[in-house]
């Protein structure tokens, strides 16, 4: 028999056992080396990633344009940026101090990417300070915010080493998608001492009408906004329309609605693009803006179209002035007639161009969200020309040509309509021509007038151009009148300019790209900061539409009944020859049953009727809900499974240990 002996318990030392650590405390040490991890993590960030950003949106709307950062990187002296915020202004008025954050941050990122170049001042001006003083003598401006007529200013001056000055008098939350725009064209001006020269000849008044700022027109003799801007970015002279020969320091020559040229004239254009010159040309069918505008004689010109035939045909394009675009795409909705006051039709001469009717591809036009153009006219590329054509700006598919004489005089929108038939073609509007050229003059330049003698610096006759020749050519002039592109308005006694359509862009960002330099055309059309929600617009839509439909059968009805019931109040049922007395006052139960059952029927159609009127949004408002649940839950739910997810891996890893 075997003993079994117990296992000997250990001696006491009279002290109790050590215990472990209670699970609380290791929590709790875990969540304050958490704590201490995200802050450290958050610390070096800052200091080795300060201009670290996550963009997200679709248009990358928060981040600095290639553009921006090419001028940013090109400064060679120091520039100042002195901010002047009235933080009363924000606390007075909560969407101003949202946006001057915007400007500030917008501000430091420049200064960021400036490599010490720039300096940025953020400053105060109080009333009555020192401050205010240097804020007036900038020039910026000053508003109002109560019945005191206390000023607050939000706007910045820029101040290079040679004292330049550069001011944006002040920062208006609508221009915010061109807040880079605004900041990088002051630093543009501020570190560029010399500007590419543009001649401008035109027979519209690109600079002004002083015989309408006479007549004290409303809105009108004002320079048009397009020159204004493009004198911002360049040096503008003007070329007068019987010019012999034009400026060697002319680099880039903009022709606008060339009407009534010489051929001398016509020779100087042709020879300033033998000699490399780069040409923009604008011919236009219809001028809209000049049919708006009078005469000499005080009444519009009856000649409103406008050609560069001779030169234009030589060198391998064709824009004919005898017919014009319409598409319906993006037409204009404009009044049907004078006398009324309500009905509004599609007009197909004035369209908006969106989308692929814009050449991505380009880089004057590939990001631009819209350009407007009326009455245009089509470009084509010559049969057996050897150019290079390339579409800038084309029609869609739901367009069609039409005579100019169906808007020259007195056009009719609605029978244009009820007359249109898209020929299913993309017409093009705007395009550019590149190759070698051939002078449209081989004989040699014309003989002058009587009486009229050549400059003595005349330049030697050329044949060809001796490289490739950039032109650009549009078949419209009318992308330049204010009306189709740019609202303006008076800001308390400043003209302040506000695009709906970017025809002013594309006019810089082409010049930009004919004078042999893009760094500024990234940054002039940014995405919409604003974006429809396109799925509640089209539900809305929908909504709408079978709402109406079902309002006005439901209206109809109601209508009926109404005068049913009226006819049986009135004894419509009365027997013929009865005295209308008797058939007004006497009802037969059968009339109280249909009259009650009128009654019944209207509060029925009513109570029908106001049920529609309700679901009119019950759809938005779901969508609506489900998004804000959306929200609220979404990271909650994202949290939970990746916790759960973390938890689930930690337990197998032990397991996988314990086996």
């Amino acid at each position: 028999m075997s003993d079994t002996t117990a296992p000997s318990a250990a001696p006491s030392s009279g002290r109790p056992p050590k215990r472990a650590p209670s699970r609380f405390w290791l929590s709790f040490g875990a969540l304050v080396a958490a704590l201490a991890l995200a802050i450290g993590l958050n610390l070096v960030a800052d200091r080795t990633l300060p201009r670290a950003r996550l963009d997200l949106t679709q248009q990358r709307l928060f981040t600095l344009s290639d553009g921006t950062r090419q001028v940013l990187s090109r400064l060679a002296d120091p520039i100042t940026l002195r901010l002047f915020y009235s933080r009363r202004l924000g606390a007075t008025v909560p969407v101003y101090g949202a946006y001057a954050d915007r400007v500030c941050e917008m501000l430091q990122e420049y200064v960021a990417l400036s490599g010490g170049k720039l300096r940025l001042e953020v400053l105060d001006p109080e009333p009555f300070s020192e401050t205010e003083d240097r804020a007036l003598a900038y020039g910026l401006q000053g508003v109002p915010v109560d019945q005191s007529g206390e000023q607050v200013y939000f706007g910045l001056a820029g101040v290079n080493l040679l004292d330049d000055e550069r001011t944006v008098a002040f920062f208006q939350p609508e221009r915010e998608r061109f807040l880079e725009y605004d900041l990088t064209r002051l630093v543009y001006d501020l570190s560029s001492p010399t500007r590419p020269v543009v001649g401008v000849l035109s027979s519209l008044p690109l600079n002004g009408d002083p015989r309408a700022m006479m007549m004290r027109v409303p809105g009108a003799g004002q320079p048009f906004a397009a020159m204004t801007q493009l004198r911002q970015f360049f040096t503008v002279r003007d070329v007068p329309a019987d010019v012999q020969a034009v400026d060697p320091a002319i680099q880039v020559m903009l022709v606008v609605h060339p009407q009534g040229l010489n051929d001398n004239a016509l020779y100087a254009i042709d020879q300033f693009v033998m000699r490399g010159g780069k040409l923009f040309v604008m011919t236009d069918p219809h001028s809209e803006g000049q049919a708006s505008r009078p005469g000499p004689n005080g009444q519009p010109p009856q000649d409103t179209a406008s050609s560069l035939n001779r030169l234009l045909n030589a060198w391998g394009v064709e824009a004919p002035s005898d017919k014009v675009v319409l598409d319906l795409r993006g037409a204009w909705r404009v009044r049907a007639s004078p006398t009324d006051r309500v009905q509004a039709v599609d007009y197909a001469a004035w369209f908006n161009l969106q989308g692929d009717s814009l050449n991505r591809s380009d880089v004057a036009s590939a990001d631009l969200n819209q350009v407007t153009l009326a009455s245009a006219g089509e470009l084509r590329r010559r049969e057996g020309a050897t150019v290079e054509f390339t579409p800038i700006l084309t029609s869609s598919e739901r367009s069609m040509l039409a005579e100019v004489a169906r808007v020259r005089q007195n056009p009719d929108p609605a029978r244009l309509l009820a007359e249109f038939r898209p020929d299913g073609q993309r017409h093009v509007l705007m395009a550019r021509v590149r190759g070698e050229l051939a002078s449209a003059f081989p004989d040699g330049p014309p003989p002058v007038a009587e009486g009229t003698e050549r400059p003595a610096d005349f330049p030697a006759h050329r044949a060809r151009t001796e490289g490739p020749a950039n032109l650009v050519v549009s078949g419209d002039a009318d992308l330049l009148e204010d009306r189709f592109w740019v609202q303006v308005q008076d800001f308390f006694g400043q003209q302040v300019a506000t695009p709906f359509s970017d025809n002013g862009s594309l006019l810089n960002n082409l010049t930009d790209t004919l004078a042999g330099g893009d760094a500024l055309i990234s940054l002039r059309s940014r995405g919409e900061s604003l974006r429809p929600f396109n799925l509640v617009e089209d539900m809305r839509a929908n909504a709408e539409t079978q709402y109406r439909q079902r309002e006005r059968e439901l209206t109809q009805r109601l209508e009926a009944t109404e005068r049913r019931l009226r006819e049986l109040r009135q004894g419509g049922a009365a027997t013929p020859g009865a005295p209308e007395r008797n058939a007004a006052t006497v009802i037969t139960p059968e009339q109280r049953a249909e009259i009650d059952r009128a009654r019944t029927e209207i509060v029925n159609t009513r109570r029908q009727l106001r049920a529609v009127q309700l679901e009119l949004r019950r759809d938005i408002e779901g969508l609506e809900r489900w998004l804000r649940i959306l929200n609220i839950v979404a990271v909650p739910v994202l949290v939970t499974i990746l916790a759960i997810a973390l938890a689930v891996l930690r337990s197998r890893r032990r397991a996988a240990a314990r086996a």
